[in-house]
């Protein structure tokens, strides 16, 4: 049962790393800014739906698209792990990430699904930690890292919808400050898994 807590909270502490729903409401502010509050809502609900089926896609089949691509455990973590550090390394740096920002499109009909939900919510590092808690083993985890995610999308939803009152509580100086602690903590998340990495590949 303690294992099973601990594995939860690390899931969701990742997922809240990585997806940081509190950051993430400038840049919905900013793509919703001229829609009204009841078109903000219906891009916000598809744009988690979304996010959410693409990552449960992924995690489900996960190991499938290992083997398809010959594609081993430990390669993964190594690989994924770079991907996350530089991914935090550029939150520390107050940076837009490359790996996950793109430039807003040019209809309100695309902004739910890019770059809201791609690659915004379920970018890559978001896909790369979620393979990465559900490659631990069995289905209690799988279904674990699924609802962790799904409660982060609901949270995403939540400070979306609250999203103006969050800016004006807040302030855009405090929301930097957690975007940085944040970055911090998905650097070191991707830092633990390359060390996980290379012990499984040339120790285990």
């Amino acid at each position: 049962m303690d294992n099973i807590l601990a594995f939860t909270l690390s899931v969701f502490t990742g997922f809240f790393a990585i997806m940081n729903p509190i950051a993430n409401v400038p840049i919905f502010a900013s793509l919703t800014d001229d829609l009204d509050k009841a078109t903000k809502r219906s891009v916000s609900k598809r744009a988690t739906i979304t996010a959410f089926v693409i990552v449960v896609v992924f995690v489900v089949l996960g190991k499938f698209i290992f083997e398809l691509f010959g594609i081993t455990i430990p390669a993964f973590k190594i690989t994924g792990g770079i991907l996350i550090f530089y991914v935090g390394f550029e939150m520390l740096q107050s940076k837009k990430s490359s790996v996950k920002h793109i430039k807003e499109p040019e209809t309100h009909e695309n902004i739910a699904i890019s770059p809201l939900a791609i690659p915004i919510l379920a970018g890559p590092g978001t896909i790369v930690t979620a393979m990465n808690f559900a490659s631990k083993g069995n289905y209690i985890n799988i279904l674990i890292v699924i609802a962790v995610f799904a409660v982060m999308c609901l949270l995403t939803h939540i400070a979306f919808e609250l999203g103006e009152k969050i800016v004006k509580r807040l302030g855009k100086n405090l929301i930097v400050v957690i975007g940085k602690i944040m970055g911090l903590i998905i650097a070191i998340i991707g830092t633990n898994m390359i060390i996980t990495g290379i012990k499984a590949a040339f120790f285990e």
